[in-house]
């Protein structure tokens, strides 16, 4: 039997139990450690839904512009200079303007944006984002452009450049 400081007697387990009730330096590095890779994961994961539900705004964003642009056709028989003559506000969910050309004037010629085999991508107007990084070039293929969102085939198509 030991004595505490106020004299009453205590059995010695009692006092090997009190001194090892905390967690040592070892478990709490652990604790840590296993804390941290979850939080990176999770992380990552959340940046990647964030940016897949980008792709999808800024997707379903070019398919309204589109039909706008094309009900603009329907009233004037020609397209709109810019994008503002549709009264669309044009960010992307990025916070760019997106982009507008006219191919069917002098001003959309030689403007247009090509596929892998140079090809235009649109007969009637080009209409994308410059997507996540701000970097584009006309043929989609060039790794500037992959991650762009663009209209091609005259609208039946609409996705990154990189599913094109």
């Amino acid at each position: 039997m030991c004595r505490n400081p106020h004299g009453s007697a205590f059995p010695a387990r009692a006092i090997r139990t009190i001194r090892h009730s905390g967690f040592t330096l070892v478990e709490l590095m652990i604790a840590v450690a296993v804390v941290a890779i979850l939080s990176s994961v999770a992380i990552s994961s959340y940046a990647g839904y964030m940016e897949r539900a980008r792709v999808a705004q800024a997707k379903g964003d070019i398919v309204a512009l589109s039909v706008r642009i094309e009900q603009y056709y329907t009233e004037w028989m020609r397209y709109p200079s810019a994008i503002g003559d549709i009264g669309a506000i044009s960010l992307d969910p990025w916070g760019r303007a997106y982009v507008y050309v006219d191919l069917t004037t002098g001003n959309g010629n030689g403007m247009a944006r090509r596929d892998r085999s140079l090809n235009p991508l649109n007969s009637d107007f080009d209409l994308y984002s410059i997507g996540k990084d701000g970097l584009t070039k006309k043929p989609i293929s060039q790794k500037d452009s992959l991650d762009d969102v663009l209209r091609a085939n005259d609208g039946r198509f609409v996705d990154l450049a990189s599913k094109f």
